[in-house]
């Protein structure tokens, strides 16, 4: 074989090594290059999961926490409602109370009314030249003292002789033409009528003007 052809086998020989050679470190590159993109999506996949994972607990305790105040919220509501209820109870049991007392206290003064009438009438019974006996004025002491309780109780008299008719306080059992009165203008009191509290007991019987 000549000198040339020597040459040409070494240089195709040296050609070839050097493809192998580059061929070799391509693929070791190419594998080196896909292991770190492997390893680069491993890493943001385990980034991504830690997130999710811390994602998750946030909202977890973030349920609970909305689940207290809720109960909370419930209970102070509960309590405002049981309170307000309570507050109405009691005004009203007050209220019930007061009207009771009061419907009993005027059941008494009315039957306490028909006594005071008797002693007006049997001081209007006695006789001019009688009324300075002991008897009478022990009667009429007896009377002014019966007076004076039922008026520290709340009780008065209805002021009807001159005063216009009201029907709220009187009670018009007779009319007269009388031109000394007034139109409307009561007259005589026939019965006596009383108040307790602001609040009638018996309407005054009375005559009215016409």
């Amino acid at each position: 074989m000549s000198e040339e052809m020597k040459d040409i086998e070494k240089n195709e020989a040296a050609e070839e090594a050097e493809v192998k050679a580059a061929d070799g470190n391509g693929r070791e590159t190419v594998e080196a290059q896909s292991a770190g993109a492997q390893e680069e999506c491993e890493t943001a996949e385990a980034e991504e999961s830690a997130k999710e994972k811390n994602t998750e607990k946030k909202g977890f305790f973030s349920k609970k926490k909305d689940k207290k105040d809720e109960q909370i919220e419930d209970l102070t509501d509960r309590l405002k409602r049981t309170m307000a209820e309570f507050d109405n109870f009691r005004k009203r049991t007050e209220k019930e109370k007061a009207a009771m007392y009061e419907i009993g206290a005027k059941d008494i003064v009315e039957r306490i009314l028909p006594v005071v009438d008797n002693f007006e009438r049997g001081l209007a019974a006695i006789p001019e030249a009688e009324t300075k006996t002991a008897f009478a004025e022990g009667m009429d002491m007896i009377y002014k003292q019966l007076l004076k309780t039922l008026e520290e109780a709340g009780v008065k008299p209805i002021e009807a002789v001159g005063q216009p008719f009201d029907p709220n306080f009187h009670n018009a059992v007779m009319h007269v033409d009388d031109e000394n009165y007034g139109e409307n203008e009561i007259t005589e009191e026939f019965q006596k009528g009383y108040l307790y509290r602001e609040s009638v007991v018996r309407h005054s019987m009375v005559k009215v003007a016409n």
